[in-house]
């Protein structure tokens, strides 16, 4: 056994990456308070090409040092766009045709092994490292889904939930 170098890898380069088909899987990040979890979504949105990023409230944008520390070149690759409001950004989403799909518990949520709203489109909001998804927007959800969770605490890293949740969405069936 070897491990592979990186021209073995067989990874577009940056401009035939942007021109290639994307998972309809837009990612939402509603005021994500650390740089850092933001380029680690960033990285991961490039790994499953989802087709955008929208920073929200007080997230950081690009160029940031410390997006740049864990994005490693993927906000170079992965569309994004900066909007204040998330309310707006949601709206935004749902008049373009997108479902919205927040990451969240809440009395409504779907477990993810459990949840069959594959939708042709879909918008991902995952919320603040402390206060989760801005309550505003609660209502505009049409589904919200969490990750089943077996020890003592009650959350994960945002940047790790992304990354469950975007595998399993882009390998439905698996």
């Amino acid at each position: 056994m070897r491990k592979l170098i990186l021209d073995e890898l067989g990874r577009p380069a940056i401009d035939d990456y942007r021109n290639m088909p994307k998972n309809p899987i837009v990612v939402v990040l509603d005021s994500i308070r650390s740089a850092l979890n933001v380029g680690s979504v960033f990285r991961t949105s490039d790994a499953f090409a989802i087709e955008k990023i929208i920073l929200c409230g007080i997230s950081a944008t690009p160029p940031n040092r410390e997006i740049t520390k864990t994005a490693i070149g993927a906000t170079e690759s992965v569309s994004w766009s900066y909007q204040q409001d998330i309310k707006d950004a949601v709206s935004e989403l749902r008049n373009l045709g997108y479902k919205i799909v927040g990451v969240e518990q809440t009395d409504s949520s779907v477990k993810l092994n459990e949840f069959t709203g594959f939708e042709d489109r879909i918008a991902l909001v995952f919320g603040n490292e402390v206060d989760g998804i801005s309550e505003s927007i609660l209502n505009d959800l049409d589904y919200c889904i969490e990750i089943p969770q077996y020890g003592t605490k009650h959350s994960l890293n945002v940047s790790v939930c992304a990354g469950i949740i975007l595998w399993t969405l882009t390998h439905p069936g698996i």
